[in-house]
């Protein structure tokens, strides 16, 4: 989250246990990896990471990597938002993968090629039945390269495709889960971090810390780390230990990137407001969000303002008024010297297309969300009435119960029921 940051490069070597291989045949410069009776080679830079090994490696989602076995803590993970995305490839047994629901899943049956599967969070998983394997793809630009390195590892493995689900079995949509309600009226301290936590990890946090509130990122294409743990189930059981749930959504950045970037161009940033929105709220049905939810849009500090304000407000008051139409509320996490004062300075050209609730950084180690903190005008009542958020401080390590986590923290003073009036859906700013 803002300010940028990328991942610590020191790491590449260090959290990269290399598995033993054998030298490719398939490509010069590539390496080979036995895996639960598949050859898989990946080119010669792509690391190769056991997690068995490594149950603390973060499965990294901006560094090309093949990773073997079922994710652990990811205890090792930092960062939020990545200007870069790159190809990614994580193997795992079939039989105790879990049932994720922020990236689709499909159930793959006879001989063929790897079938693509859109989404903006440029991630899906293949249920390689006759493997007995889970395969999940990340890719930055298009899924064409990794899904060619897992279509020639050979096995079981091949082209008909099931539809989306949440597990290794196709799941209709009509199959989902219960939707909860996991936003209660908090005025208190919030953390976010990079993957979702074990649970062991936010039941200790949830007796031992300050904390009433977790972020938790639940998909787009600038998104830094993968989610193992984020399930229905996990959704459920926080809702039921008490905790306020805010689900991020890291969508196309102020920044110039064409996989990872938001457009110049407001009508087209537009459009990305729609698709982001669209999006979120297919993640969060997936996850079990009830509708009413207020879902963050995670948009990171930029310096350039003549050029991207106009974008920025196309862009979050797009996000907001389809999410309106969709039966969510809309939040949107900017920084206080860029988002928040476009925001504001647009405000009254379109008060009805504005989000609902503010969350703003700026790492001044004040919880509080007044107007100075929150990089609003004085006495403004703009995002008043317990509608705002504020983190106050980022990207540090905090330990509670014995355990540690790397995490940005909040103060929160956000009252849903602040937000029943009823829905508006009139055209955003620059539609």
């Amino acid at each position: 989250m803002v300010p940028i940051r990328t991942l610590l490069s020191g790491l590449l070597g260090a959290a990269a246990l290399l598995v033993p291989v054998q030298p490719s045949t398939a490509a010069e410069d590539g390496r080979t990896v036995e895996y639960r009776g598949l050859r898989v080679t990946v080119p010669g830079e792509w690391r190769v990471v056991d997690l068995d090994r490594d149950p603390g490696a973060c499965l990294r989602l901006d560094l090309p990597t093949l990773y073997l076995g079922h994710a652990g803590t990811q205890g090792e993970c930092s960062g939020r938002a990545v200007r870069r995305r790159a190809d990614t490839l994580h193997l795992e047994p079939l039989h105790g993968a879990p049932a994720r629901a922020d990236i689709p899943t499909l159930t793959v049956d006879g001989p063929g090629g790897i079938p693509e599967a859109a989404g903006d969070s440029h991630e899906v998983r293949y249920a390689l039945r006759g493997a007995g394997v889970m395969a999940t793809v990340s890719y930055g630009g298009t899924s064409k390269a990794v899904r060619d390195v897992l279509a020639r590892a050979g096995g079981s493995i091949g082209g008909r495709a099931a539809a989306r689900g949440g597990s290794s079995e196709p799941v209709s949509a009509a199959a989902g889960p219960k939707p909860v309600r996991a936003q209660r009226s908090l005025t208190g301290a919030g953390f976010d971090t990079c993957t979702a936590p074990t649970q062991d990890t936010m039941d200790r946090w949830r007796s031992a810390s300050p904390f009433g509130a977790v972020g938790v990122y639940i998909g787009g294409r600038a998104r830094a780390c993968a989610q193992p743990r984020l399930t229905a189930g996990w959704v459920r059981r926080q809702a039921e230990a008490g905790w306020h749930l805010m689900p991020l959504w890291v969508g196309p950045q102020p920044w110039n990137n064409p996989a990872t970037g938001l457009s110049t161009d407001p009508s087209r940033a537009n459009q990305e407001g729609i698709e982001a929105a669209e999006g979120a709220v297919g993640a969060a049905r997936s996850l079990g969000l009830a509708e009413g939810a207020v879902l963050y849009n995670d948009l990171e500090n930029y310096t350039d303002r003549t050029t991207w304000d106009p974008p920025v407000v196309a862009y979050l008051t797009a996000w907001t008024v389809r999410l309106h139409e969709l039966g969510y509320r809309a939040g949107a996490y900017v920084a206080a010297s860029s988002g928040a004062k476009a925001l504001n300075e647009h405000h009254d050209q379109a008060p009805e297309a504005m989000p609902d609730v503010l969350w703003v950084a700026s790492w001044n180690g004040r919880a509080s969300v007044a107007d100075a903190d929150t990089g609003l005008p004085a006495g403004t009542h703009r995002w008043a009435g317990r509608r705002r958020a504020h983190q106050y401080r980022g990207d540090h390590d905090a330990t509670y119960a014995g355990v540690t986590l790397n995490i940005d923290r909040s103060w929160i003073d956000i009252d849903p029921a602040a937000l029943t009036g009823p829905v508006q859906t009139r055209p955003s700013l620059f539609s």
